[in-house]
C-alpha cells in the first residue's frame, strides 16, 4: 500500500466515526499525475446523489505529457462502493448530519482507493483538549526514552 495524500486537516477538524474504502473514477491522464503526487486534498468532501457517492474539491494537476487532451483539476469524480454501503452511509449522512471527508489515497496493487470517512465536527474545546492529549502522549514518550538511555 503506497499512500499518494492525506487529508491531516480533516483529522484535526473533525471526530472520525467509520470508514470506508473506495475506489475512483479517473481517467488515464488522471492517474499518472496522482503516481506524481499532484494531489490537493485539503478541502475536498463527499456527497451522495442519486444513489451515487460524488468527491468535489479534489484537486489533480494536469499531467505534464498528457498531449492534447485537456482534463478540468477540479472536476467531480465519482466513487465506487457498493449498493448496501452507499444506502449506509446516506442514511447516516441525512439521518445524524454527519459529514463525508476523504482521509487518504493511496494505491493498493495498481488500483487508487480513497479512504473516505463519516465524520463530525469537532468543537473548538475538542481541538484544544486532543492537542493537550497529544503533548502529554510526546511527554511521556520523551521521559521513557531517556530512562532508557540510562
Amino acid at each position: 500500500m503506497k499512500i499518494v495524500a492525506q487529508n491531516r486537516k480533516a483529522r484535526h477538524d473533525y471526530h472520525i466515526i467509520q470508514t470506508y474504502e473506495a475506489g475512483i473514477s479517473l481517467l488515464g491522464t488522471e492517474v499518472k499525475s496522482v503516481r506524481e503526487g499532484h494531489v490537493n486534498m485539503r478541502d475536498s468532501f463527499a456527497r451522495v446523489q442519486d444513489g451515487e457517492v460524488l468527491l468535489y474539491s479534489l484537486g489533480i494537476s494536469p499531467y505534464r505529457n498528457r498531449g492534447y487532451t485537456d482534463v478540468n483539476e477540479w472536476r467531480v469524480r465519482k466513487l465506487l462502493l457498493n449498493r448496501t454501503e452507499i444506502r449506509k452511509i446516506q442514511r447516516q449522512v441525512l439521518e445524524k448530519s454527519y459529514t463525508l471527508v476523504p482521509l487518504q489515497l493511496y494505491f493498493k496493487g495498481q488500483y487508487l482507493k480513497v479512504e473516505l470517512a463519516v465524520v463530525q465536527g469537532k468543537r473548538e474545546y475538542d481541538k484544544r483538549k486532543t492537542k493537550e492529549e497529544q503533548m502529554a502522549k510526546r511527554e511521556i514518550d520523551r521521559e521513557v526514552k531517556k530512562h532508557r538511555q540510562r
